[in-house]
């Protein structure tokens, strides 16, 4: 190849390079460069993507095209319309699916619930609603809470309090949903949450992954490609990461096989009473064996996906995207809460008030578990976690992709195969939608005068997504961090460490960047 047709080759780059480096201070906001788009921008404001994103938002009445460089394939509609979203998401759901586009960025995920549509994903969704509506889910997810509490949380916070040190109150929460969750999909538990805080490899992993697909979205396919080919940069340690990962997860499998078939004559006769462990590979197992005898019968079904499910990789899907999901949502959740609460004396001293007069709390007297019935009456915790889920949902942004041409009720016209992300963070941040105080903290909006929760249409409050694939996990989620939440501010005083930085960190999850670090003391005057 002539040194003519390298420098063809390496010109656009080379411009881009000049550009991002040239507008590092003086880019606009929305600034639509020759040949490299909006992607330097984009770039610039990579460490404080959601605040950049919603100020956009606002600039343009709550939908943007965002222009990627003319070679990547990087444009997209980006919305936070509430009626956009519930067009997208339930009038016209047919029209918008996650895509080959949303697989490939998600890669490590493989055919799982998070990535799939059509048929394959209405399976997984069947199995999600069978299994958490199942009374021996319940009754297993209620009494791992309970252990993990009492054996793993409080321990860490006794132990940190009498040492008087500094606490990452945000590892605590990660490793309590890691634990937890891969007691409920895996049915084994790693104890990464003791007093000596263990580092987990297979936890860590997952971060790892998390991060590796968020910088997918943020540079053009054929960076990430190359880098994937090279084994260098991110996709270096995702390799890695897959690998520690697919070990795990493959010799979790492995033992829960050996143990299925050797209690596999007792899988017909389910004692709903009876206290044994009911997790979700179990269920799986169950499911494919009932399916092969329907097989041996004659009773036919989809090919494809009947000869996926014989495979090791359908359970290895499975639990890759529950424990995923699973694992992050609650702690996520959890760790912006206690932020809010921490920094919002009069929201604490409310909480610590209805979980007094509701649940019959003794001063003084030891923590005991609540079930749901009992959680349930506490409606000023509940709204503010609703508060907080509004501020800083879990997962900020989500995305489809256009099957054929469409106008969204904001008039913007949209082509075949168009890529629009949802912006759930950025909604939170809008006045049209929540009102002048929208960046408030203010539990308050969420409670009516009768002192019940006011019902917020879905596709305004989209922490659970809304439409066909809203969250059937909301229940679940609720019930968790108020178990968690009711635990640590009854028995304990948690307080900031005077000057530690707070920002969303660059993940598909909004973690914290910096973490939150925390001092804890035993609470005496409650």
């Amino acid at each position: 190849m002539a040194i003519f047709d390298y420098i063809m080759i390496l010109m656009p780059f080379l411009c881009f390079l000049f550009l991002f480096h040239w507008s590092w201070k003086r880019i606009s906001p929305i600034t639509n460069w020759p040949i490299v788009g909006m992607l330097p921008g984009l770039l610039c404001k990579a460490p404080h993507i959601h605040e950049y994103a919603t100020q956009v938002l606002k600039q343009s009445g709550g939908t943007f095209w965002f222009k990627g460089p003319w070679f990547a394939n990087m444009d997209f509609l980006v919305t936070c319309d509430p009626m956009n979203v519930r067009y997208i998401s339930s009038k016209n759901f047919a029209n918008y699916r996650k895509g080959p586009e949303f697989k490939k960025l998600f890669e490590p995920f493989g055919d799982g619930v998070l990535t799939s549509d059509s048929d394959s994903w209405k399976s997984f969704r069947k199995l999600i609603h069978s299994l958490i509506k199942h009374r021996k889910f319940q009754l297993f997810q209620e009494r791992s809470m309970r252990q993990k509490v009492s054996q793993g949380l409080f321990p860490v916070l006794d132990h940190v309090s009498r040492l008087g040190t500094e606490l990452d109150l945000q590892d605590v929460f990660q490793r309590f949903t890691f634990d937890n969750t891969c007691l409920l999909v895996l049915g084994f538990d790693p104890n990464c949450l003791s007093v000596d805080l263990p580092e987990v490899a297979s936890r860590r992993a997952f971060d790892k992954v998390e991060e590796a697909v968020f910088y997918r979205h943020m540079v053009p396919e054929f960076i990430w490609r190359i880098q994937k080919w090279l084994n260098i940069g991110e996709e270096k340690k995702l390799s890695g990461a897959m690998e520690t990962l697919d070990c795990f997860l493959y010799q979790c499998i492995s033992l829960k096989q050996e143990e299925f078939r050797r209690h596999r004559d007792q899988i017909e006769q389910v004692d709903e009473e009876k206290d044994e462990d009911f997790d979700l590979l179990t269920v799986c197992m169950a499911e494919k064996l009932e399916e092969e005898e329907e097989e041996e019968k004659g009773i036919g079904g989809n090919l494809h996906m009947d000869a996926y499910k014989k495979s090791e990789r359908y359970l290895r899907d499975i639990a890759f995207n529950f424990t995923a999901a699973g694992k992050d949502t609650v702690n996520a959740a959890l760790t912006w809460l206690f932020w809010l609460i921490i920094t919002h004396p009069s929201v604490e001293k409310k909480i610590l008030e209805e979980i007094k007069e509701n649940l019959q709390a003794k001063e003084g007297g030891d923590w005991r578990f609540f079930n749901v019935e009992e959680l349930g009456k506490l409606v000023y915790l509940h709204a503010a976690i609703c508060e907080t889920l509004r501020l800083y949902p879990s997962v900020p942004f989500n995305q489809r992709v256009s099957i054929q041409p469409d106008t969204l009720p904001s008039g913007h016209r949209i082509d075949a195969n168009t890529k629009v992300m949802v912006s759930l963070y950025s909604m939170g941040g809008m006045e049209e939608v929540w009102g002048d105080d929208c960046l408030e903290f203010r539990p308050e909006r969420w409670i009516n005068e009768q002192g019940g929760i006011i019902h917020v249409p879905s596709y305004k409050f989209i922490a659970f997504n809304t439409g066909p694939r809203s969250c059937l996990g909301q229940d679940l989620t609720f019930f968790q961090m108020k178990t968690i939440a009711t635990a640590i501010l009854w028995n304990y005083r948690i307080q900031m460490v005077e000057g530690h930085p707070i920002s969303p960190c660059l993940s598909v999850m909004l973690h914290m960047k910096h973490g939150l670090k925390v001092r804890v003391s035993k609470r005496s005057d409650v």
